[in-house]
């Protein structure tokens, strides 16, 4: 495999780790970054972004790093908190009235950042074609009952994130999603992508599709075996209602869709570069006063969904002791996304990662591929 790209003196060891993820892994299509103190210490990319093998991956190739958007999708409503337009200990119904219904007046922005909303998955089955009407799936989310009292317990939103978060942050702004996107994140920072495929810098889309071969896992797949043993329960429910969220990730509806807990599509140097602007002493994107409380533990459980021990702060999954959930060191904060991609801020070592492929794994945290990345980075730090 042609490995693309740099490494900064005394990152060399960088080019095997990611071309082990070629030969022994099954990566087909994938892009690497890490940024240290502002400074590209790594950009690598390699193989192709289509599935006939005739488009080369580049640096800027855009991949649908599935959760991974819910970092950026935070950082937005982040950045409301800053502006003074938005109060994360207010309920969202004093933004969003209709909102209130169905038992959920006194959720708060708080509780729907750190996953304790109960507000994980429509309670109705719903239309497939819901998801890719912005404005339907916002009235869809205001209507859904919680699945359990709000505020008792942990349950990771893995769809509806998207839409309760990004209808606060519409509602609390009074501007469009995409809108506060372009100009307070992409522009500045000049990134690829962004949220779905279509308007951005870069129009160089991954197709994604499953590993050939898949990896030994790093952790038991509880969410399988309980997707398989109550069909209709929160877990499964999460995740396949509709089914098209779990479809036709490489057609043009989903890519032209507005789905932010899940379509987001960027480049790994898109990742590293927001999360290394979060590293830094003095971020540009958030004061850091915002930042400090985002980055302070506000929930740990065992998760009723991703049925495993996760830390959230506000909208970030902070690091953790398991390999698989470890972001450089204990300062780290950031967010996987099904498959494999991640992208993540190690305030200690001052570093923004981003790792972005097109060969997804099972897993919904990192797997092999990454965790082999981040590991060779830490030892080179």
């Amino acid at each position: 495999m042609d490995i693309q790209g740099y490494c900064a003196p005394g990152f060399e060891a960088l080019y095997d780790a990611f071309a082990t993820n070629f030969r022994e892994h099954g990566d087909v299509g994938a892009a690497f970054c890490a940024i240290q103190h502002g400074e590209v210490v790594a950009s690598l990319w390699a193989g192709s972004a289509d599935r006939g093998g005739e488009r080369a991956f580049e640096e800027d190739t855009l991949v649908n790093v599935f959760s991974s958007s819910k970092g950026v999708l935070a950082l937005l409503a982040l950045q409301q908190v800053a502006a003074g337009n938005l109060d994360l200990d207010r309920p969202v119904a004093d933004y969003w009235p209709e909102f209130a219904a169905a038992g959920k007046a006194e959720i708060t922005a708080r509780q729907l950042l750190c996953h304790r909303s109960g507000v994980i998955a429509f309670r109705e089955r719903v239309a497939d074609s819901l998801i890719y009407d912005w404005q339907a799936a916002l009235q869809q989310v205001a209507a859904t009952e919680p699945w359990w009292q709000p505020g008792s317990a942990q349950g990771y939103s893995p769809f509806l994130y998207g839409w309760t978060l990004g209808g606060l942050i519409e509602k609390a702004s009074g501007e469009p999603l995409m809108t506060l996107y372009r100009r307070l994140i992409a522009e500045p920072l000049s990134l690829d992508g962004g949220f779905g495929a279509v308007g951005h810098r870069s129009s160089s889309v991954a197709d994604v599709g499953p590993l050939k071969k898949p990896l030994p896992e790093l952790r038991d797949n509880a969410i399988g075996r309980s997707i398989k043993q109550d069909r209709q329960g929160a877990v499964a429910t999460a995740f396949t209602n509709p089914v098209t969220l779990m479809m036709g990730t490489n057609g043009d509806e989903w890519r032209s869709a507005l789905i932010p807990a899940a379509n987001g599509h960027f480049s790994a140097r898109d990742l590293a570069t927001i999360y290394g602007d979060l590293s830094a002493d003095t971020p540009s994107l958030l004061p850091a006063t915002v930042l400090a409380d985002a980055t302070t533990e506000q929930s740990r459980a065992q998760d009723r969904i991703l049925q495993a021990d996760v830390a959230f702060g506000c909208g970030f999954i902070l690091s953790g002791n398991a390999e698989d959930l470890h972001f450089g060191s204990a300062a780290g904060f950031g967010h996987p996304g099904a498959g494999g991609s991640i992208g993540f801020a190690d305030p200690a070592a001052g570093i923004g990662f981003g790792y972005a492929t097109s060969r997804m794994g099972q897993s919904l945290f990192m797997d092999q591929r990454a965790v082999g990345l981040v590991n060779c980075l830490c030892r080179l730090l």
